[in-house]
């Protein structure tokens, strides 16, 4: 006899929610409070990456939890067995499996048998009457210069909409400056956010049909109506620091970071699905800061704000780069440039390998400057966070210019994804080339 998700009479094998194969290698490390974050090395991890999942399902996702073998339910319509808020009056559609239920999201079982908990037998999570339903992107009808900050969700693929507290989904959406307080009342500011199709000649969207931009400058790419230069657009918006902000990196010796101009930011707070453990999201970050003021007071920022904080931090940025320092101008990551004479290229006295070289800045503006040598970008990088399931979080994007507002900065954001795996850290890694 045999019970889903791979338990078989109380003897458990792989199950992705609750309990993983430790021989699983996941390239997200784990946070280091004193350091801020230790992200690059490889480890053997319980959650890792984990499976993932996107605006309507996982990917190749574990579901699992069950009560285990032998439990009687199913047959007390009012009880709620499994302790995950629904009876079977109340939707669930399996009352002895915690990651069964309505507000739960589908567990997608891949070609090759993976996910449903390491087997091959198709689950209905969401019981909705539907089995390993694929998600549905929401994101091709924006408009570039859409004021309404929910489509910023809808951009990342984040399309469902919480209808109260029991159903997961974003609850509310808004334009913040970058600490979290309302927008300043400055028309500029608006400029700073866009729902694009693409980034220059080389830059595509992770997924779906559009990828939020927030910039310091305008949020477009050069062919885009609205674009001002990001070599010269002053907004003349100061604003605050986020919490913990700014963050000197350790390799900058003594620089230290100006005050905050020109922002933009977005914060959505959202509900967590029953049987997530945790989320992803894609990021690419460009400055026309790099390669003069690499380490000096010019060191303009991407932050992504988790609250509650995660265990262990001391704030709630969650990306980092490849040694722990935050995602700036001086961060490891920017590793799509070039110079004269280079590879590698040295800028603040810092030298950066550039193994990507400029195909990604051709066309976004930032491939532009003194000598023909370009500015630079992270190209897409991928950060994760472990959250409650079940529980309510708020996320909040920004990126700004510090010293002045002259010079801009760029980030792209797309490709939300849960996570289901328990165990999830925090971490940020390199999206691996499709090709």
């Amino acid at each position: 006899m045999q019970l889903r998700y791979g338990i078989f009479l109380g003897v458990t094998t792989l199950v992705a929610i609750g309990a993983c194969s430790a021989s699983r290698m996941s390239t997200f490390g784990t946070t280091s409070a004193a350091a801020g974050g230790t992200n690059a090395a490889t480890v053997a991890s319980t959650g890792g990456a984990g499976p993932t999942v996107g605006a309507g399902g996982f990917d190749l996702a574990g579901s699992g939890g069950s009560t285990g073998a032998g439990m009687i339910c199913d047959s007390e319509p009012d009880a709620d067995t499994d302790k995950d808020g629904y009876s079977i009056n109340q939707g669930d559609c399996n009352d002895c499996d915690v990651n069964v239920n309505p507000n739960a999201i589908e567990v997608v079982v891949g070609a090759d048998g993976t996910g449903g908990g390491g087997g091959s037998i198709p689950v209905d999570e969401n019981c909705d009457g539907m089995i390993d339903e694929l998600p549905k992107d929401c994101d091709a009808m924006l408009a570039i210069d859409t004021n309404e900050p929910m489509d910023a969700a809808r951009a990342i693929e984040l399309c469902k909409v919480s209808s109260g507290p029991k159903d997961w989904g974003v609850i509310v959406a808004n334009w913040v400056s970058v600490d979290g307080s309302l927008p300043p009342p400055n028309p500029n500011f608006s400029l700073g956010h866009g729902m694009l199709t693409g980034f220059g000649a080389n830059v595509k969207v992770q997924r779906g049909a559009r990828m939020l931009a927030l910039s310091s400058g305008t949020a477009r790419q050069p062919s885009d109506p609205g674009y001002l230069p990001v070599s010269g657009f002053n907004k003349g918006i100061s604003m605050q620091h986020p919490m913990g902000f700014p963050k000197e990196s350790p390799s900058c010796g003594v620089a230290v970071t100006g005050g905050a101009f020109d922002g933009a930011a977005v914060e959505l707070k959202i509900r967590v699905p029953s049987n997530a453990h945790g989320f992803k999201f894609d990021f690419n970050f460009y400055s026309v800061e790099w390669p003069i003021y690499v380490c000096s007071s010019y060191n303009d920022f991407f932050v992504a704000i988790l609250f509650p904080i995660p265990m262990g931090q001391t704030d709630g940025n969650i990306s980092f780069d490849k040694i722990g320092n935050p995602v700036s101008v001086n961060n490891a990551f920017m590793d799509v440039c070039a110079c004269l004479g280079g590879p590698p290229c040295m800028a603040g006295g810092k030298s950066f390998p550039c193994s990507l070289g400029n195909a990604e800045l051709i066309g976004t503006g930032f491939d532009v400057a003194k000598g023909g040598q370009g500015h630079a970008a992270t190209s897409w990088l991928a950060t994760q966070a472990p959250v409650e399931p079940g529980s309510e979080i708020s996320m909040r994007w920004g990126t700004y210019d510090s010293g002045d507002g002259a010079l801009d900065s760029t980030t792209l954001i797309d490709n939300w994804q849960w996570l289901a795996n328990a165990g999830t850290n925090v971490g940020t890694v390199v999206v691996p080339d499709p090709q």
